[in-house]
């Protein structure tokens, strides 16, 4: 089943847009809830042999309302850090048994106490966190993180399993880490692999086929989490992951499981993206259009790194579209679409990544082409006018969650949901200076 979110052209009518604007000014986020939904189903339909827990990995977006929706829907939570897991029950009012947490760091080991104690997983990933758990909740269940050895991810900066990745425990450290547990007495109910964000359903499958068989050293585990994002296709040129054909092959793997040892395996998995991206843009306006030399045209807009740092921290490409002021038609023209900060690298059409491959770079210059730069940050858009705006789609995940707050004083977006009943509402508000300097002091004497 394919992302059934709308292309981006439909995901806002002009009518839509200029009421955002008009009822709640700009830069907003908006999101849709009837994708939000479809999304969700899609995830919970996910093939599986001995039964499925799909989580949603909360850090692509952890607004209380989306939190809710997926509550509802039967999502359970995938936290990142003690914070988020504390956030998902006392603001998302989501049941901490329905909660598994997996930290690169435990950042307050009294705070992860009183998690498990109110019954959410822990998911160790290293062994000096094996160590803790013993303190935290000696006797008590856990699940581990492997790395299995292999990664997946469309860029290496998205990628969260191999050797070059800091995420889990080395499978090659796998004894120790039983040895631990054992000492302990541990009682390890459950393995978990993150292998990145990829759209091939083989990658899936022979993760599935490496990481398996590590089960066989924990006789008590009783579930398997697959972890990782589904590819989804912001870009018209991008494909999104068939979850259908994805979770067939990995069921293959689990009756063969069964088969050899006998036991039945739940299976877990954790998408974040798949479930959000293509549910939200970001709304902006078009505040100056200017020009430098012949060729050189830019579209300056209030929103930028500031609210989709995404963009330019892996060069993510974002699909664009001038929603225009006014009711006539305009050509077309290649832009540079630039944010309000004070910053080089704001710039919502960055070089694409794949500019950074060698063997891309030498086919270009075997072809005369001596600056990557002609191939930067140009996107042919309808011809912008200041008051236009700016319609920048899958910026559902990863944009209001990792917005880079406050930098340069501005203040954070605003957020709506349009409901399935059309119907346009708040559900987070504009920050104000207020905010900002609220945690600020000054010492004695000044």
């Amino acid at each position: 089943m394919m992302n059934t979110a709308p292309a981006l052209q439909s995901f806002l009518t002009k009518e839509e847009a200029e009421e955002i604007r008009r009822r709640f000014g700009t830069p907003t986020y908006v999101y849709r809830e009837d994708i939000l939904e479809q999304n969700a189903k899609a995830v919970l339909a996910f093939p599986n042999a001995f039964g499925l827990t799909a989580r949603y990995a909360m850090k692509a977006n952890p607004n209380r309302t989306i939190l809710e929706i997926f509550d509802r829907l039967g999502l359970h939570i995938d936290a990142s850090t003690v914070y988020e897991a504390e956030r998902a029950i006392s603001v998302g009012g989501v049941n901490p048994k329905k909660i598994q947490l997996t930290s690169q760091v435990i950042h307050d080991e009294a705070l992860l106490k009183e998690l498990v104690r109110q019954g959410v997983l822990f998911n160790a990933t290293s062994l000096h966190q094996l160590d803790i758990a013993s303190r935290v909740m000696p006797g008590g269940e856990i699940s581990i993180r492997i790395n299995p050895g292999e990664g997946s991810g469309v860029y290496k900066s998205l990628t969260t399993g191999g050797e070059d990745s800091s995420f889990g425990i080395w499978h090659e450290q796998l004894l120790e880490a039983k040895r631990i547990v054992d000492n302990h007495g541990i009682n390890v109910v459950g393995l978990h692999t993150h292998i990145g964000s990829g759209a091939k359903p083989e990658v899936w499958q022979a993760t599935a086929a490496l990481s398996l068989p590590l089960a066989k050293e924990f006789p008590n585990v009783i579930k398997f989490s697959l972890g990782g994002g589904f590819k989804t296709a912001r870009m018209p040129d991008e494909k999104t992951t068939n979850l259908q054909v994805c979770g067939e092959q990995i069921v293959a793997e689990f009756e063969k499981f069964y088969k050899e040892t006998g036991r039945k395996l739940h299976l877990e998995i954790e998408p974040g993206t798949y479930l959000v991206a293509n549910a939200g843009v970001l709304l902006s306006t078009v505040m100056d259009v200017k020009r430098t030399t012949p060729g050189n045209d830019y579209v300056l807009v209030n929103a930028g790194m500031t609210e989709a740092l995404r963009i330019p921290l892996y060069a993510a490409q974002h699909p664009l579209r001038i929603i225009l002021a006014d009711s006539g038609s305009r050509d077309e023209q290649d832009y540079v679409v630039c944010g309000p900060c004070c910053e080089s690298t704001d710039v919502l059409t960055p070089v694409p990544k794949y500019l950074e491959n060698p063997a891309v770079r030498t086919a270009l210059e075997s072809e005369g082409h001596t600056d990557l730069l002609e191939f930067q940050r140009t996107r042919r858009l309808t011809v912008a006018q200041i008051g236009d705006l700016l319609e920048v789609g899958g910026c559902g995940a990863y944009c209001e969650s990792m917005s880079a707050i406050w930098y340069n004083s501005i203040p954070q977006a605003a957020a709506v949901l349009v409901r399935n009943d059309g119907n346009i509402v708040p559900i987070a508000s504009r920050g104000n200076l207020s905010q900002l300097v609220s945690r600020e002091m000054l010492p004695e004497g000044y």
